[in-house]
């Protein structure tokens, strides 16, 4: 029976893009925080990980190319916020981290959220449910 579940992303600057997750108040697993070849970012009450990786470690790993993610997208990773406010504020901190917001905050469909993309494009899903 699986236990845990982990998502893997590759990027190209793998410091920055702890930087990056850090400034927006997500924990590094300390497991990995000597690593130069992996980092865990904890997501979540439930500490779903994000596990980063260079881009060439991943595609040894994956035995395929990545995903041009400037011409592409392969997955929308959605996470929740609490409030409108903290929608906002995500997305200041995501703007002054480097990042850029693709869908301004905003209801959709019943939903409060926005959209942003971390330094290699990742798309990110922000909603209060």
């Amino acid at each position: 029976m699986a236990t845990d579940f982990w998502i893997n992303l590759p990027v190209k600057d793998l410091n920055r893009s702890k930087e990056f997750f850090q400034s927006l108040n997500f924990t590094v697993n300390e497991r990995f925080s000597d690593s130069e070849q992996m980092a865990g970012i904890v997501v979540g009450e439930h500490n779903s990980m994000i596990m980063l990786f260079p881009e060439a470690t991943l595609e040894g790993f994956a035995r395929n190319p990545m995903t041009d993610t400037a011409v592409s997208t392969e997955v929308l990773l959605s996470i929740s916020a609490d409030s409108r406010e903290e929608v906002q504020e995500m997305c200041e901190k995501v703007i002054q981290a480097g990042g850029k917001i693709f869908s301004e905050p905003g209801e959709t469909n019943g939903m409060y959220g926005a959209g942003f993309c971390d330094l290699d494009g990742h798309r990110w899903n922000l909603l209060v449910m």
